[in-house]
């Protein structure tokens, strides 16, 4: 199988490293290419088989399964300027939340699916969501749930659960690596522990976290019953949490919420669905 990567930005960079390191795909077969081509030239240096194509039309022609690793508002022009080149046996797979499969199908008629990788998926690991077409072939629903598989935990998942799951899975490693910052620069300002132990204690803290919930060792309540000692010092700082935290998480949620709505408007005037 040959796989194409249109984009080889940040997300674009991680999908062909990952798959590259896992050995899911070998380096010569695949083809990749990028609006300013240094980027995907920086990736050949890196893995020399890799074939750095010089046009978008390039890759889809020499691929059997093709990414589509731009920005939202690209996704429409990419496809309408290559559309005679997606021939009926391939499969387009779109990374970005906001272009739904439907939205392909109204435009393609070979199999399409939707793929949101998360940074944690360059360490092969963490989540990958899926989404499949209505038309999508059984055999590239294996084909793209096995790749997946090399490098994360694919978990396929309903449209209407799209941004909150994407959320989780994608912006979590975000959202919680800000969290630990302020919980770091916390610890700096009150207390006498310098910036460099206090992170590397909170990052040693979250690997050995990650480990205990992979191993299946604990769930994240029990986690949290084994720590907290009633009255002792895990309980007390909780109980800040709670009174403090209020519905930051809520509001977070309503935030991305309302964001995936403008995004989805943007795409429906460029697709007409």
């Amino acid at each position: 199988m040959k796989v194409g990567i249109i984009g080889t930005g940040n997300m674009g960079k991680i999908i062909i490293e990952a798959l590259i390191e896992s050995k899911a795909i070998a380096p010569s077969h695949l083809h990749i290419t990028n609006r300013s081509l240094k980027k995907a030239e920086d990736l050949k240096e890196k893995f020399n088989k890799v074939n750095v194509d010089h046009s978008n039309e390039e890759v889809i022609s020499s691929s059997d399964l093709i990414f589509i690793c731009v920005k939202p508002h690209d996704v429409y022009d990419v496809i309408q300027e290559n559309k005679n080149s997606f021939s009926k046996e391939k499969c387009v797979v779109s990374i970005t939340s906001p272009v739904s499969v439907g939205q392909l199908e109204s435009l393609l008629s070979c199999s399409c699916a939707r793929f949101i990788p998360s940074i944690t998926n360059r360490a092969l690991s963490g989540v990958s969501l899926l989404t499949y077409g209505s038309h999508c072939s059984d055999k590239w629903r294996r084909d793209l749930t096995k790749l997946a598989r090399h490098i994360s935990t694919p978990v396929v998942i309903d449209e209407n659960v799209t941004r909150v799951a994407s959320d989780i899975v994608s912006c979590g490693p975000a959202f919680f690596s800000y969290v630990t910052q302020r919980f770091i620069n916390a610890a700096v300002e009150v207390t006498e522990i310098d910036r460099e132990t206090a992170t590397v204690l909170a990052s040693e803290m979250l690997v050995g976290l990650g480990d205990l919930l992979k191993k299946n060792i604990y769930t994240l309540p029990t986690l949290q019953e084994k720590v907290c000692v009633k009255g002792g010092v895990t309980g007390i700082g909780i109980s800040v949490m709670e009174r403090e935290l209020g519905e930051v998480f809520e509001k977070l949620f309503e935030a991305t919420q309302e964001k995936f709505v403008d995004d989805i408007e943007g795409t429906k005037s460029q697709f007409g669905v």
